[in-house]
């Protein structure tokens, strides 16, 4: 009797034990994730895309007031760089915030390696990039954006490259320098001119080229990543040349530049046009008038539309241009200053940031249809996991 009331204590607490236990946690994809920026708040909505809903919001990020993001190869971590040089590992799924480091004093934005194990921070203050192992976020290595003795440059336009390379421009040093990471200990780097003030920079969804724009003079310089012993060279030296240019308000974004049906979609420095360029020559085949200076130009996944968002005062405007006809096809008034444009993984939706609506507006990218609002305290950036798979973002 004694053994059988002992098994049955134990049976019944085991049962009390197992009543006891908190519900399980809420299964997610990471595929169908994604964050917004609240800028104003420093922190970031957690967000499912096809809800349309935030699920969580992560605080005390630090000043993101130039924010972006990067994801982990599994899409489960971002990486978040701030304005103050902090950077930040969110953990999407279970919600929360990893591990936050400041790693300069003054940055705006990153990038993660082809293979996923490094983590890199581009630098104004000090000029530069530094490698972060990016499961413990330990500094690995840094190269100081030295451009001649004693003066150091603000990196602009830092972009991931297969072979773990990393490409980027120089803004004061007028050059493009691209670092290999395969030994993230002691990276190798090669330095090319430039041309003056390069601003921004991408690589071509293929990986092969880097681009940066040029502020100091009519023009963007070319590097071929597979041969980079040619050196970089000058396109499209001659746009503007001989015009009055704009007064130019916000710089145009090259991380948003689209590559579609065979073409590159640029936005122009001070013109209300958006640059059509034929990337197996390099040479302007068009351009295309929209309603203001355009800041980012971006592509829908399958490439039929190309949305363009303006610098102020259009900054309320969008224009979706029809890549089929060249032409704009579509104009909207989303909100008031509308700063970033994400599209869903296929496209079917377009995520626009209202800033100053406290708000992201979500519209059917086929009917241009508004589907939904999520309030948010001054967004800027929108990052989706889809990021996770592509060359450059």
């Amino acid at each position: 009797m004694r053994v059988l009331r002992l098994l049955l204590s134990c049976v019944v607490a085991a049962w009390l034990v197992g009543c006891a236990t908190t519900a399980p946690p809420v299964l997610r994809g990471t595929g169908d994730l994604g964050l917004i920026i609240e800028r104003a708040s420093g922190r970031v909505a957690l967000v499912n895309t096809t809800t349309r809903q935030p699920y969580a919001r992560i605080d005390g990020l630090g000043d993101l007031s130039h924010a972006s993001a990067v994801y982990s190869r599994d899409g489960r971590y971002a990486y978040i760089f701030g304005r103050d040089g902090g950077l930040s590992k969110i953990d999407l799924l279970e919600a929360k915030l990893v591990k936050r480091i400041v790693q300069s004093g003054n940055a705006i934005g990153g990038s993660i390696s082809q293979d996923g194990r490094i983590v890199v921070a581009q630098n104004y203050t000090p000029g530069g990039i530094k490698a972060f192992d990016a499961e413990t976020l330990e500094l690995l290595s840094e190269v100081p954006a030295e451009y001649a003795p004693g003066k150091f440059s603000k990196v602009v336009g830092l972009a991931d490259s297969p072979g773990n390379k990393f490409a980027y421009a120089l803004f004061e040093g007028g050059e493009i320098w691209v670092s290999d990471f395969s030994n993230p200990r002691q990276p190798k780097t090669q330095r090319f001119p430039a041309g003056s003030q390069p601003y921004d920079g991408l690589v071509t969804p293929d990986g092969r080229h880097f681009l940066a724009g040029l502020f100091g003079e009519d023009g963007v310089a070319l590097l071929d990543l597979w041969q980079p012993e040619k050196g970089a060279r000058k396109i499209l030296e001659n746009y503007g040349r001989g015009q009055e240019k704009l007064p130019v308000f916000k710089m145009p974004h090259l991380r948003g530049w689209s590559v579609a049906q065979g073409k590159a979609y640029l936005p122009a420095i001070g013109r209300h046009e958006v640059l059509v360029v034929d990337v197996a020559t390099w040479k302007e085949v068009g351009r295309i008038p929209v309603r203001g200076q355009p800041v980012f130009v971006m592509a829908r996944p399958d490439g039929r539309q190309v949305w363009v968002n303006f610098s102020f005062p259009d900054y309320g405007k969008v224009d979706v241009i029809d890549t089929l006809s060249g032409k704009v096809a579509q104009q909207l008034e989303p909100g008031k200053g509308i700063l970033h444009m994400e599209f869903t993984p296929r496209g079917e939706q377009v995520w626009l940031s209202a800033r100053d609506d406290n708000k992201v507006v979500i519209y059917d990218t086929a009917s241009f249809t508004k589907l939904s609002e999520i309030p948010a305290e001054n967004p800027s950036g929108i990052f989706f996991t889809s990021r996770a798979a592509r060359i450059g973002f």
